[in-house]
């Protein structure tokens, strides 16, 4: 059975905790799940932020999630508050949220602006990031505009969605995500719609989140009567290469549907033959953002720490252009949205009761199915070498 390949060079290590995560860099078949510390633990949060989310590349959704001139989205990443905006001409440009005068945070939220105005003493920039007003400035020593832009990280857009890189040494994007679009190719992904876009807060570590939505053991568990019979077992895992897992698993109609509501189905993404035409693939771009390419729609999960036993989650819904053009698109669509909801409706309280448990001083790292966790397991191997590489 083949699976993807993890790292195979563990460094030397002597702590408890590092020898627990060194285990989980074995093959599949033979690797430990992730130490419990790494799911409550502050300490473990803390070493986090530097090697996971400040090391290379992350994806923060959606490119069009910001779609015209002037609209501009916040979040907090890893403690970095941000703005991801659309610039006046076309350009999406990242921002940390943080006044250049005295730190004070810029905008809140989203929406729409055609420049960017500090609350507390009215610095204004441009959407380029350009100081254009700074008062009562004159009798200040050397003060020049020019030296006091927004601090701009850099970002990429790749199959639709947006990368944002907070590492001063800047990696190589495509290096870093490898075989990533191609593996991707079969579904127009780059060209789909976000019609909506859901923020809530979950009461479970952002990597639980994640993994939840990466392994079909729970279907038949947490899901018996609104998805899990549309499932069936899924293939192996792809070999692939880059900071990503995937795995792909055929559907007795739409994934994108509870069972009781599949006469709603939506048209097929147009073009779509083969395989990609009869399942969901389900991808994890580390660390922090997955995604479902079903027949008929895409649906997007962003995670990000809120604290080591509490997370925010961002839902994401897209749609080819052609399927939203459809007079009863607005209807059908709606019913696509009860379906994502009702399934977090049943996977949350299931990650509560884990964090719960897992935050025990007597819980231990268990194993994995390799045909059930393949895509949990590739990622805690990844982020297991990123801890121990800090």
């Amino acid at each position: 059975m083949a699976v993807a390949a993890v790292p195979a060079a563990v460094p030397d290590v002597t702590s408890p905790l590092d020898q627990a995560l060194a285990r989980c860099m074995a093959p599949v078949a033979e690797a430990d799940s992730l130490p419990p510390a790494c799911y409550h633990d502050a300490d473990v949060m803390v070493r986090e932020r530097p090697s996971v989310f400040r090391r290379g590349w992350l994806s923060v959704g959606r490119a069009d999630m910001v779609r015209e001139p002037g609209d501009y989205v916040t979040m907090t990443i890893a403690d970095v508050p941000l703005i991801v905006l659309r610039d006046k001409k076309g350009d999406v440009r990242a921002f940390a949220n943080t006044c250049r005068h005295r730190g004070a945070k810029l905008l809140a939220g989203e929406g729409t602006t055609d420049l960017i105005r500090c609350p507390f003493h009215c610095w204004t920039y441009r959407l380029t990031g350009e100081l254009v007003g700074g008062g009562y400035m004159e009798q200040t020593a050397s003060f020049d505009k020019a030296d006091y832009g927004l601090i701009a990280f850099p970002t990429e857009v790749r199959a639709g969605f947006l990368f944002v890189c907070l590492d001063p040494d800047m990696p190589d994007l495509d290096r870093q995500i490898g075989d990533f679009v191609t593996m991707h190719a079969p579904w127009p992904i780059g060209d789909l719609v976000l019609t909506r876009r859901r923020e809530l807060h979950v009461d479970c570590n952002w990597k639980a989140f994640l993994e939840v939505f990466n392994e079909y053991y729970h279907l038949p568990y947490v899901h018996p009567d609104s998805l899990s019979d549309l499932y069936d077992p899924p293939a192996p895992a792809d070999p692939v290469t880059g900071d990503y897992a995937t795995q792909y698993g055929v559907t007795e109609g739409t994934g994108g549907l509870l069972e009781s509501q599949q006469r709603y189905a939506l048209p097929k993404i147009p073009g779509l033959t083969g395989k990609a035409a009869n399942g969901v693939r389900y991808t994890w771009l580390f660390p922090n953002l997955t995604f479902a390419a079903g027949t008929d729609a895409l649906w997007v999960y962003e995670a990000y720490p809120d604290g080591p036993e509490r997370c925010r989650v961002i839902q994401s819904v897209c749609f080819p252009k052609e399927t939203m053009a459809l007079p009863d698109f607005e209807a059908k669509a709606e019913q696509y949205y009860i379906r994502m909801d009702a399934a977090l409706a049943e996977d949350v309280p299931a990650l509560v009761n884990q964090q719960q448990g897992i935050a025990s001083p007597f819980a231990q790292p268990g194993r994995f199915s390799v045909l059930m966790e393949p895509n949990v397991a590739r990622f805690a191997a990844w982020y297991a070498g990123r801890l121990l590489a800090a």
